[in-house]
This record gives structure tokens, sequence and C-alpha cells, in this order.
């Protein structure tokens, strides 16, 4: 287990949805984004499927976890740039299309750790964080070699390290003592997810929303404690590091 890179100058999370970042990996941009580094954001898909209401108009959904995502990056002073790549939810592939893509603004943004899903954590629900977790990985390797989309007429870039969040080995902490409250705070501004990602329901009392968001907040802090155990410190974001690319 080893613990806490030197502040990158540039990070580049890549999820599947909006909130997929601040959930894997929200503190440690924060405490990063503090300590100066540039930090970016690629999210996959366009977040048109998350709602639980069959009614929804998912095309004002689009547009509003787009600008939920955009508030949430400011609450973890991101600087960098929020990138949307459009993919429909939940029908994400990691094909060749995509991971151009990926390549691309690897290349476009040059970071020096880039973060994203891990993608061989067993039993995974959710194919788009597979997928996302896939073009994280092999965006990298086209993006460090020449010979890889060369039409693009960027030059090729080789990130230091990935960082794979939810990892079911994980071998990487990052101590974000301090963070967890933007990291909440982040969470908190993807409000179109408050029911069906945090189990906080908009439509209930002023008593029970304000438990229920209690309860998500408390959940959120314990995991950050759970996770910095495994480096004996008070709260922490776990990862598997990959640091040979």
């Amino acid at each position: 287990m080893s613990l806490n890179l030197l502040t990158p100058a540039v990070a580049l999370a890549i999820g599947a949805h909006p909130d997929d970042v601040e959930f894997g990996c929200g503190a440690t941009l924060a405490k990063w984004s503090a300590a100066g580094a540039v930090v970016h954001h690629l999210i996959c898909t366009d977040g048109s499927k998350g709602s639980w209401d069959p009614s929804a108009d998912t095309a004002s959904l689009v547009v509003t976890r787009q600008a939920e995502q955009q508030a949430a990056a400011g609450a973890v002073g991101a600087s960098g740039r929020c990138v949307f790549l459009g993919w429909p939810d939940g029908e994400l592939d990691s094909g060749l299309r995509q991971r151009w893509e990926v390549a691309y603004w690897i290349r476009k943004l040059q970071p020096t750790v880039v973060l994203g899903h891990d993608p061989w954590k067993r039993y995974r629900l959710h194919p788009d964080h597979r997928h996302a977790g896939l073009l994280a990985v092999e965006g990298i390797v086209a993006a460090r070699d020449p010979h890889f989309f060369p039409e693009q007429e960027l030059p090729h870039h080789r990130p230091d390290t990935l960082l794979l969040f939810e990892a079911d080995e994980p071998d990487h902490v990052e101590d974000v003592a301090g963070y967890g409250a933007a990291k909440l705070a982040a969470l908190h501004a993807h409000t179109s997810q408050l029911l069906s990602t945090m189990g906080i329901d908009p439509a209930a009392s002023v008593h029970e929303v304000a438990r229920q968001r209690q309860a998500f907040d408390d959940r959120t802090i314990a995991a950050l404690a759970e996770h910095g155990a495994l480096e004996s410190v008070p709260e922490g974001e776990s990862f598997k590091l990959l640091a040979d690319l």
C-alpha cells in the first residue's frame, strides 16, 4: 500500500456519468486543486437515463446533468475543463471510436495523472462503468504511442500514473482529511440524483429530507474513514495504482 502522490500538475478524471467522479475521487481532486493542480473532468455519457421517473424529459435531464457536473467541478475547486462526450446513457461501448475520443483528450489536456473506474471490478452491474474504465486504460495506450490516430495531429502524451477508483484490490490511498466537506458539496450539486443515487427524497417533509441528507453524508464520511484506515489516516480515498504506463 502506498500513500499520496506528489500533487500533479494536471489531473484528468474520467467518469461514465455525471457524479461518478465525485463519488470515486472527489476529495482527492479537491485536495489537489487546493494545492495548485489543474483538474479536468471527462464524462463519457449524457446521463439521460439518470431518473426513476418514467415520464422524465430526457433531453432536459441531459442539460441539467451537465450543469450539475459543472457545479460539482466548481465545488472541488477544479480550474480545468469539463468535457462531455455525450454517448447515450446505458449504451456506452469501449470501441475504437470512443477510444479515439478519449485518446484525443488525453493528448489535448496532457494530464500527469489520469483517474477512472476500475474496469476489472468483480460483479459490476452497470456496463457504462466497465466501459468507461476500459476507455481510460486503452485511451492511455493510444495517447502515448504516436502511430495511434495520427490524424489527430496532436503530440502523443504519456501520463505518469493511472489511479483506478472502485477497485476490489486497492494498493494506494490519498489522504483527504479536511476535504470531505468539498466532496459532499460536489455530490450535493447533483440535485437530479438525490433520490436515485443518494436516497434523499425531495418530495418528503423538510424534517425527513434533512434526516436522509444527514444519513447520506454520514455514509460518505464513514466510507472515507474506511478507505483511510487502509493506510492509517483519518480519511482517505483508495485506488488501484498503475505507474508503468
